[in-house]
């Protein structure tokens, strides 16, 4: 049992660590919010459909708190302090326009 606890700790880590620390990326200057997304995210935050890219809570459904969020990252989140400007206007926008808001 502890074996099977260790290993369960163990795995949790490598997961997190993969969606836990900064991250470098830059968006070419041209870049769509969908490939910004795409690039930048969708490792940890798979689309949930073709027309859907994730479900938001209120208190983050807004231009100002997406990129907030992408800015700064969270506990589980890394932060893409790269993505500036228009491409954080353009990522915002993806996702404001393609996610659901869960009330």
């Amino acid at each position: 049992m502890k074996k099977l606890t260790l290993v369960a700790a163990v795995s949790a880590l490598f997961i997190l660590a993969g969606c836990g620390g900064g991250r470098d990326y830059s968006p070419p200057a041209d870049a769509s919010g969908e490939q910004i997304f795409t690039t930048a995210c969708s490792e940890c935050h798979k689309p949930l459909s073709a027309d859907k890219a994730m479900i938001l809570s209120e208190s983050v459904a807004s231009k100002e708190a997406i990129v907030k969020k992408f800015q700064s990252g969270s506990m589980r989140m890394p932060a893409f302090k790269n993505i500036q400007g228009d491409a954080a206007d353009r990522l915002a926008d993806y996702v404001l326009k393609n996610s659901e808001v869960k009330k």
